[in-house]
């Protein structure tokens, strides 16, 4: 038995198994996920004023972030790059048994979520100080470093989305 990849065991936490990886494909689904850290941001910047009332929408983008998948079917296609990128993800976060082209082998993925996080640790300095242009900015590092990630997993589906064992997924 092989040990679980992080992304594997992210998947699980928001509950991302089997058919449902499909819904979480659908492309309204993957780009309305990209409110949800402005909307987080905005609600805890809120503190300042609305106080500790802030915890209310706060816990609506946690619920919305948790919800977001749930709320949309399976898509009507995969042929558009944020369905793609999505079932790429699940290529890579099944990579431990799943055989991945050699260019796809690669820090790449691992460098854009380093960035990620350098965004989310500006993002939370910025959110602490109530810094507009560093809050701003940690959420366009976050963002386009998940950008990245993506369409490095478009093209890794592209590349395996002929492989019997993808096939059904691209329609």
């Amino acid at each position: 038995m092989t040990t679980p990849t992080m992304e594997q065991r992210i998947a699980r936490v928001f509950g991302l198994q089997g058919d449902k990886w499909m819904r979480h494909a659908n492309a309204a689904s993957v780009w309305t996920r990209f409110t949800v850290l402005s909307l987080l941001a905005l609600a805890i910047w809120s503190r300042d004023w609305i106080g500790w009332y802030c915890l209310i929408p706060i816990a609506l983008a946690v619920l919305w972030m948790m919800v977001n998948p749930l709320l949309f079917p399976p898509p009507r296609s995969t042929r558009n790059w944020a369905s793609a990128s999505v079932l790429g993800e699940r290529v890579w976060s099944e990579r431990g048994t799943a055989d991945i082209p050699a260019q796809f082998r690669s820090p790449v993925p691992n460098l854009t979520n380093v960035i990620g996080v350098a965004g989310l640790i500006l993002l939370a300095y910025g959110l602490v100080r109530l810094d507009v242009l560093t809050t701003v900015a940690g959420v366009l590092i976050v963002n386009v470093s998940k950008l990245w990630y993506l369409d490095r997993m478009a093209l890794l589906f592209a590349e395996v989305k002929g492989r019997p064992e993808y096939a059904s997924w691209d329609f």
